[in-house]
């Protein structure tokens, strides 16, 4: 008998024969290929709409028509972040039970309409009930979109789909800071550049809906040497609602994953500042001043003022820091695959997210020591880089030990994970009102950052692959 690593996965070969897959019709269509693009454009908004209001928040504008504290603006960065976080594994399971491409359409357009409703407000309440609608319908994003990839792309191509767009996404915090503020000064406010970004997704949910179907069988332009090269998933049939109880107990359940959902919410506490509360940072700091005068006198036409410049500078630099994270990405899938292969999967699989997340944590101390701005923006791209080499190997776990369950399983850890970034967002503000009167609140904030890395290194140890969560999905594949 012919041993297949999987028997419910006719895409796999035999290892014992050498026969290869199914072999590819030359006219087999690419429709998956679309729907690939189509979802990369789409992470790239989630994080275009989730990133930029980082930027928003500090403009002369926004602060001269709201006048908020930094505390509520706090409150505001981490609404998002709270229902996000909350609503991860209820937003996955439902795109399970009504469709992937229906329920991926309308989270897209939710989040842009509030989006751009968002320009519209004009007080502290108004901003909270956006940002926290904004968090609901970008919570079941990433698990649709892994339901939607493990359908239309076949196994030995779903590791190079998710990934890419996984990248979208970094490439759209990347830019956000540096779009959002140049489209401040070319539109004339953060009010319009938030309607833009509106207009701009409802564009995108439309061309979700108009190119992608739930299942290739679905689509009348995918003909069926496309649909033999895909193959079918095994176990494709839609929840019923009495599965969500067992597999809730068994993550509850599973020390392992605990300490992978520990190490998340940590990771997150140290990372998220990048996005949230550095534009205000570098804009405040004392350095700024001095490099805002040195670049003006060399290109004095290139800014209309020093507050248009500081605000240009500051975009720019988190726009370098965050395009670490793209590179980190990359390097951080090739090091957790190079780490298995060579120590198995229990040690391989943690030994890049722990040396990540540790360098990540003694960036931010050396932020502590340091008076140049450029230097601490360096070790902010440390910190980027670093906890986007860590990213690959914390998925990856989830997909060890997920089974049938890992989208929901992966929705779990992302919770937890946005549970510490909303409490990142409000930690801040209240460390330095707190701390105001000795000047000290910067340094702690760094330093409360790196420990957030250090224990998230720490609790990473103990997580083990080979453990799956629910022991059922041993024999599903």
């Amino acid at each position: 008998m012919v041993r297949r690593d999987n028997p419910h996965d006719h895409m796999q070969t035999d290892r014992a024969t050498g026969q290869s897959p199914i072999p590819v019709a030359p006219h087999a269509t690419g429709l998956r290929h679309q729907v690939i693009a189509i979802s990369v454009l789409m992470s790239f908004s989630l994080y275009l709409d989730r990133v930029c209001l980082g930027e928003i928040v500090k403009s002369d504008g926004f602060l001269r028509d709201l006048q908020l504290s930094k505390q509520q603006i706090g409150s505001v960065l981490g609404a998002f972040f709270f229902t996000y976080a909350l609503f991860q594994v209820p937003a996955g399971w439902v795109s399970d039970r009504y469709g992937a491409r229906r329920m991926m359409t309308g989270y897209i357009l939710a989040w842009s309409l509030l989006t751009g409703l968002t320009g519209l407000m004009t007080g502290v309440s108004g901003l909270l009930l956006a940002r926290l609608g904004v968090g609901v319908a970008q919570a079941g994003a990433y698990p649709t979109s892994g339901a939607m990839i493990r359908r239309w792309i076949p196994p030995i191509q779903r590791g190079r789909a998710s990934s890419l767009v996984s990248f979208g996404g970094r490439l759209g915090g990347t830019l956000a800071p540096l779009l959002t503020a140049q489209l401040i000064l070319f539109l004339g406010g953060w009010r319009e550049t938030l309607w833009a970004y509106g207009l701009t997704g409802i564009g995108v949910a439309l061309s979700y809906w108009i190119i992608v179907r739930d299942r290739p069988s679905e689509h009348p332009r995918c003909n069926a040497a496309e649909r033999m090269l895909i193959g079918q998933p095994v176990d494709d049939a839609r929840p019923s609602p009495r599965e969500i109880l067992p597999m809730l107990w068994s993550c509850c359940c599973s020390r392992s994953l605990w300490l992978n959902s520990l190490t998340q919410f940590c990771v997150n506490i140290g990372w998220v500042f990048l996005i949230t509360w550095l534009p205000t940072y570098l804009k405040e700091s004392p350095g700024m001043p001095p490099i805002v005068t040195a670049i003006t006198d060399r290109f004095p036409r290139l800014f209309s003022s020093r507050e248009d410049a500081a605000t240009a500078i500051g975009a720019a630099m988190v726009t370098a820091v965050l395009a670490m994270g793209m590179v980190g990405q990359l390097v951080g899938g090739w090091a957790t695959d190079v780490s298995v292969k060579k120590f198995g999967l229990r040690r391989g699989r943690v030994i890049p997210l722990c040396l990540a997340c540790w360098v990540a944590g003694a960036a931010y101390i050396c932020c502590l020591t340091l008076d140049n701005l450029w230097a601490i923006v360096a070790c902010c791209g440390v910190v980027s880089l670093m906890t986007d080499v860590g990213t690959p190997s914390t998925w990856a776990f989830m997909q060890d030990v997920g089974g049938r369950n890992t989208a929901a399983i992966q929705g779990w850890g992302n919770m937890w994970g946005n549970l510490g970034a909303a409490l990142n967002s409000m930690m801040v503000p209240r460390i330095l009102e707190s701390t105001a009167a000795v000047g000290a609140g910067q340094k702690l904030v760094f330093l409360s950052c790196a420990g957030a890395f250090l224990i998230a290194g720490i609790a990473a140890l103990g997580m083990d692959a080979t453990k799956p969560v629910r022991r059922a999905a041993v024999t599903d594949g």
